[in-house]
């Protein structure tokens, strides 16, 4: 689904932001709900309930980890839609994203920190193969995982770093279990002030 997609069904779709809480808490969609990738399999039922009431959009930050969650949900018999180009697409369409008062300092999108990570490790193989010779392979194993992630399109780095204290920290949202029940008890979609 496109933004200019999204953006009239606002109101009559459940949004569901699979990104980290502190990625959440830095911005996202009007309305969205956080669902982290890495939780979606203890969400399904409340996510199964809301899909019989609304259609249910997926996001991320550029599109990536949900069309992941969209191909899970199908595998659970969830119908879901990913947005194209995430909340990175959105915002910059000129449409606003929510930015709670509460959501404390921003944290880079995970793909960022991924490429930080990856990067790092890169340079420290190669630097400590000058002490340490051999220690390059490092470098070579980052570089592996790097290429099969881009084939699987999944992203093992991403799934470690989300587990960091400072990814999980509440991003402003309401609490998980308020979101569940929110999502079981149904609404009325996403929320219309995009």
């Amino acid at each position: 689904m496109t933004v200019s997609e999204l953006r009239p069904r606002l109101g009559h779709a459940d949004v569901i932001d699979v990104r980290t809480p502190a990625e959440y808490g830095s911005g996202h969609i009007p309305g969205a709900l956080n669902v982290p990738l890495d939780r979606l399999d203890e969400a399904l039922p409340a996510l199964r309930a809301a899909s019989s009431r609304n259609p249910l959009v997926a996001v991320c930050a550029s599109g990536s980890r949900s069309v992941t969650a969209c191909a899970r949900l199908a595998a659970a018999g969830v119908p879901a839609a990913s947005l194209d180009g995430g909340t990175d697409a959105w915002a910059s369409g000129g449409h606003r994203l929510d930015r709670p008062s509460d959501a404390g300092r921003a944290v880079w999108p995970m793909e960022r920190q991924v490429r930080l990570a990856a990067g790092s490790l890169v340079v420290l193989g190669v630097l400590l193969d000058l002490a340490i010779p051999g220690a390059r392979v490092l470098s070579l194993l980052i570089g592996a995982g790097l290429v099969f992630s881009a084939l699987s399109n999944t992203c093992g780095m991403a799934v470690l770093l989300s587990k960091l204290p400072y990814n999980r920290r509440a991003g402003g949202g309401m609490g998980w279990d308020a979101t569940l029940r929110t999502l079981a008890d149904g609404r009325t979609g996403g929320g219309a002030g995009a």
